[in-house]
């Protein structure tokens, strides 16, 4: 049958949470335990974290010109002062995940809290508050020209798409993990579906050092996939068959919400990590006629010109 409508677009509205929420939990690198609580913010507030457990709460922006370390994680914080937040990668992408445009985060440690080493017990805490529409439009980060950035063999390029897209490529020796890609288009569901469980992953060779160094010390069998040369040491073994690119993936979504916004963009990564997913975002808005911020659209159907439907 004909069906007299055509496919127009409406405005997306931003996102927070119905109400607070908090759980605790283990630091990857301190061992020591965490609260964090998760809290509805006003539209256009963002993404703030708050250590509460100082002297006057200071707050911290989760924006790419905030970030202060990105070599076992993605840190904020002031190095002036000594402070820091680290490990805040998985709880953003989470939120980048179910598109939380508005939360204010009051943690009471210098990390956030691993969990499971997934972003699965993040989304599973929004999806127990609910999600809040809010009366202004989300805004997305539109890439007009390609931006292309590499360190030590490894790289990032996002380039002009409709909607949000990664397309990531690792390559290990270990032939338990060897060379994965997998290309993922964050529609509506999709990271909650096929992203959110995937856990971080590590050698034990290098959590040994780690540990050395006074680092690592939450770390385990619990909240990450740990190898051994080829092999997979978590007895359940891995909770999908490519879960070390899917991590991966999950880092940089995470990494690349620091924009501010979502990204209307295709990214392709190769062997990228932390530093160079905040290369990218530097590099990005350092050119102004890369981007623009424009209202977020998703499309809808309206009676107008004939579109073909099967009866």
């Amino acid at each position: 049958m004909n069906d007299q409508r055509a496919a127009t677009s409406s405005v997306v509205s931003q996102r927070s949470l119905k109400t607070s929420i908090g759980c605790a939990g283990v630091g990857l690198h301190s061992g020591q335990k965490i609260q964090i609580t998760l809290h509805p913010a006003p539209v256009d507030h963002g993404v703030v974290f708050r250590r509460v457990d100082l002297p006057g709460k200071p707050q911290f922006a989760a924006l790419y010109d905030e970030v202060i370390d990105t070599r076992l994680c993605t840190c904020l914080g002031d190095l002036d002062a000594g402070i820091k937040i680290g490990t805040i990668e998985h709880l953003m992408a989470a939120l980048a995940g179910q598109r939380i445009d508005n939360i204010l985060i009051d943690i009471d440690a210098d990390e956030v809290p691993v969990m499971d080493g997934s972003s699965a017990p993040f989304t599973f805490l929004i999806d127990c508050v609910g999600i809040e529409e809010q009366n202004a439009p989300r805004m997305v980060v539109e890439v007009l020209k390609t931006v292309e950035v590499e360190h030590n063999g490894c790289r990032a390029m996002v380039e002009p798409a409709d909607g949000f897209a990664i397309d990531f490529e690792i390559d290990f020796a270990s032939k338990a993990i060897a060379n994965q890609r997998l290309s993922v288009a964050f529609d509506d569901g999709v990271f909650v579906s096929s992203i959110a469980r995937a856990r971080t992953f590590g050698f034990l060779h290098e959590v040994e050092a780690m540990r050395s160094a006074g680092l690592a010390l939450g770390g385990s069998l619990e909240n990450a996939v740990v190898l051994s040369g080829d092999s997979v040491m978590n007895e359940e073994g891995l909770r999908y068959e490519n879960e070390f690119v899917r991590h991966k993936i999950l880092d940089a979504l995470g990494d690349l919400y620091a924009a501010g916004h979502q990204l209307q963009g295709k990214v392709t990564a190769y062997k990228s990590g932390h530093m160079v997913n905040n290369m990218l975002l530097k590099a990005l808005f350092a050119d102004s006629t890369a981007w623009r911020l424009v209202p977020m659209r998703t499309a809808s159907l309206t009676a107008s010109e004939p579109v073909r439907a099967s009866a």
